[in-house]
């Protein structure tokens, strides 16, 4: 079982950063694949970015490309979403996921765990 806990969120104005962070629990996290998702009212919950398990991989959202960065500590059982240039359509409710397999890292189905997600709002 692993559990995951985002923080970081915030309202920010269009054009400023934030740092997502996910921390885990449980000894296993390094062997872990991470997603970053997001939600926004009335939408579908849509990719992020990624970092598999050794960091090696980290693909984006084409609408994130160039913005944002995903990054993991295993030794902090963390993960970390660097976001910066935000748009007012950045605005959203941010989840982390840990999936087992590498296999369509960029979509939800084969996510294993859920954080309870961290709000981002972005201001014009």
């Amino acid at each position: 079982q692993v559990q995951l806990v985002e923080s970081g969120g915030g309202l920010v104005q269009a054009g400023g950063s934030l740092r997502l962070s996910c921390t885990a629990s449980g000894r296993t996290f390094s062997s872990y694949n991470m997603g970053w998702f997001r939600q926004a009212p009335g939408k579908e919950r849509e990719f992020v970015a990624a970092i598999t398990w050794s960091g090696v991989s980290t693909p984006y959202a084409d609408s994130v490309k160039g913005r944002f960065t995903a990054s993991r500590d295993n030794a902090k059982n963390t993960v970390y979403l660097q976001m910066n240039s935000l748009k007012p359509e950045d605005t959203a409710v941010y989840y982390c996921a840990a999936s087992r397999t590498v296999a369509a890292i960029t979509t939800t189905l084969y996510y294993d765990y859920w954080g309870q997600g961290t709000q981002v709002t972005v201001s014009s």
